[in-house]
């Protein structure tokens, strides 16, 4: 399972934050706490479910109450949902609102006491692909009946009808033929003793559970909470890889700066951080990250020419900050929706080109302005104080230098008075050595010994 080491990153602001509402109440007072799950079951789900129980310990609540309507989800997160209901000390009620089909009827029945809403319906659990809708293999529904089964048992509910619910071709007398898996209306849930009475609010519930002088509190998100699901929007995201290959850029045709490197690891930082939170970023994808800019800059300081380094490295990136945003187990995807892997698909590669359009096109632009030139020192200058690096401004076709810096193949060459990008076609060339400029397209001059280069058009 994936986990939060992360959240540390973020829990040394909220002590500024407003957190949750704070209720007075008298020594003889009930505590109530309610929590809702309206959503697909997911990684951010079972993330809420934990901040909720959190809170409720901290409140030293009496009664956990869950307001549900969902229509399933994902069965790895259901299933952390269910064990921590069932684990939980105090009294568990859940608040079927409409539906908990599904993923949801695993967390209902995994709760001490079931109530419904007029037609309200519980079941249908049967595991299915989250892509096509079909029917997963028999492992997963295997899987599915052992744990609706036991779950059942735990709470004195009938685990042949649990079962039932995930399996059609199981038949029980006078409630279901096979062929058909189960699905229990209000009434039928009653009757079955899958829920306890039908009520119409979570006040009605309370008091058909015998609890009185109750203080209720419901569960809202803090403000980081808030900030973080701002972060996990799709269209951020793409933003944050924009501005990731964009600073790695910069800092690479300005180094020393400083500024676009800080602006790259910000965005990383706060592209990642939320993600891992919600749980959808693993270790192992956060590592395959790293790894995958270790092998470019590998490639680009230290290895001549580009090859399998360079795109292994563009290929773990890319892979990596895809696989971030997606609820898979691993390298296992079946329970992954098609349309959450066209959308993450679609964020990498907006960014990606994003990143690539402002490096060919906004480059010169941006680093000509005021603003970059006083953040970068590039006005300051002089014998005394050594050289910035600095865009090529005009033509150096054909003019010779001196290697500023070892250039393996890229590096430093200067120019009169001028540190200008340069590199090479594989060639070694160590400092202080003469070139000539054979080729000034792009960002960077291409560079050749002088006494071997001639000139290109």
């Amino acid at each position: 399972m994936k986990h939060h080491l992360l959240f540390i990153l973020l829990s040394g602001i909220s002590f500024v934050l407003p957190n949750r509402v704070a209720f007075s109440q008298s020594s003889d007072e009930v505590q109530v706490f309610v929590m809702e799950i309206r959503s697909e079951i997911d990684a951010r789900s079972s993330h809420y479910v934990d901040l909720a129980l959190e809170e409720a310990e901290e409140l030293d609540a009496d009664y956990i109450v869950i307001d549900m309507d969902t229509y399933g989800g994902a069965l790895n997160n259901a299933d952390d949902i269910r064990t921590r209901m069932l684990e939980y000390e105090k009294p568990v009620y859940v608040f079927i609102n409409k539906d908990a089909a599904s993923a949801g009827a695993l967390i209902s029945i995994a709760c001490d006491s079931i109530y419904m809403a007029p037609g309200a319906s519980i079941g249908a659990a049967t595991v299915v692909n989250g892509g096509t809708g079909e029917a997963a293999p028999d492992k997963y529904q295997s899987y599915m009946r052992g744990i609706m089964r036991s779950t059942a048992e735990a709470n004195g509910r009938d685990p042949q009808i649990a079962e039932a619910m995930v399996d059609e071709n199981i038949a029980i007398d006078s409630i279901s033929e096979a062929g058909e898996v189960i699905t229990f209306s209000t009434s039928e849930a009653i009757k079955y003793g899958y829920c306890e009475a039908q009520v119409s609010s979570i006040e009605e519930l309370l008091t058909r559970a015998g609890v009185e002088n109750y203080q209720l509190t419901t569960f809202e998100t803090s403000t980081v909470d808030q900030i973080i699901s701002f972060f996990l929007n799709p269209v951020i995201s793409g933003l944050l890889i924009l501005v990731i290959i964009g600073g790695l850029y910069f800092e690479l045709q300005t180094p020393g700066v400083g500024f676009p490197i800080l602006a790259s690891f910000v965005a990383l930082v706060l592209y990642l951080t939320p993600y891992y939170l919600n749980g959808l970023a693993a270790n192992w994808e956060i590592a395959a990250l790293f790894l995958g800019v270790a092998l470019i800059a590998l490639e680009v300081f230290v290895i001549p020419g580009f090859g399998i380094a360079g795109i292994s490295g563009i290929i773990l990136v890319a892979g990596s900050l895809m696989l971030v945003m997606l609820n898979n187990d691993n390298l296992d995807f079946f329970f992954v929706d098609f349309s959450e892997i066209t959308r993450a698909l679609a964020t990498i590669l907006a960014g990606f080109f994003g990143g690539i359009l402002l490096m060919f096109f906004g480059g010169v632009r941006l680093t000509d302005t005021k603003f970059f030139r006083r953040v970068a020192l590039q006005g300051t200058q002089s014998s005394t104080e050594g050289y910035t690096s600095n865009f090529k401004v005009g033509s150096f076709l054909g003019q010779e230098g001196e290697a500023y810096t070892i250039l393996r193949p890229s590096g430093k060459i200067m120019i009169g008075d001028e540190l200008l990008d340069a590199y090479t076609r594989g060639d070694y060339i160590n400092r202080g050595e003469r070139v000539i400029v054979v080729s000034d397209e792009g960002s960077s001059l291409r560079v050749k010994l002088a006494r071997d280069a001639q000139p290109q058009a």
